[in-house]
């Protein structure tokens, strides 16, 4: 199976501070054939008014990954984190038993714009955790989170791999699927060729066909690839 979702696509709503597309359903926006893809089930693609935000909300049983494209996050949670991220790096909070938290664009004049991605925790409850890094934009694939932290990534609570692709114009990238596993590609800047297929900005890619991909770079990309169960 190779499913392509494109941005047009997606669930779009525009509050003014927020202009949000939904790849997954989200919120109010519900489609059947869009609940998910295996254990990922939300990624939005948010931008965000200067100085605007999420004020202190409540999470609990996902693990939620922050990654920021353009502008700067500041983060305070009730576990007592308070930080800032930035591109270039990725905020992995497990919300466990329960947590709040809010997120806001501390720039005066600077817009935002971050994907929001949600997985399911392999198990539900437990203590609520944190982490952030930076990961340098290396060319081809650096892998920022795993089921165990491995190789410096950040390791949340599900068998589950989030890696970050940059690939720049004619250049290539060779992902190697785990057997047995699924893949999920969102593009988030530029476009990229994959398996025959065109991806520009805001589109997914989904497949479980466990051959190897060759992403080629048409613009310089920035991309993130999911390895699930």
């Amino acid at each position: 199976m190779l499913q392509i979702r494109r941005a047009g696509d997606r669930g779009h709503f525009d509050h003014g501070w927020l202009d949000t597309h939904h790849t997954f359903s989200f919120a109010d926006y519900r489609d059947p054939a869009h609940m998910g893809f295996s254990d990922l089930r939300v990624i939005n693609d948010d931008r965000v008014a200067a100085g605007r935000g999420f004020g202190t909300h409540p999470h609990r049983d996902m693990e939620i990954i922050t990654y920021v494209l353009e502008g700067e996050v500041a983060h305070r949670d009730s576990m007592g984190n308070g930080s800032v991220i930035r591109p270039g790096e990725v905020q992995l909070m497990s919300a466990g038993s329960g947590v709040f938290h809010s997120e806001v664009n501390p720039s005066p004049d600077v817009a935002l714009r971050l994907l929001q991605i949600w997985i399911l925790p392999s198990e539900r409850g437990g203590r609520p955790g944190y982490a952030q890094r930076a990961f340098p934009a290396t060319p081809g694939l650096t892998l920022v989170v795993s089921e165990d932290g491995r190789d410096g990534s950040l390791a949340m609570k599900q068998d589950a791999r989030i890696y970050r692709g940059v690939a720049a114009a004619g250049a290539t990238v060779t992902y190697a699927p785990r057997p047995g596993r699924s893949t999920w590609i969102q593009v988030a800047r530029g476009s990229v060729d994959v398996a025959g297929q065109r991806l520009a900005e805001g589109d997914g890619l989904a497949t479980d066909q466990g051959e190897p991909l060759v992403i080629s770079g048409v613009a310089e990309a920035e991309l993130l690839v999911f390895d699930l169960a």
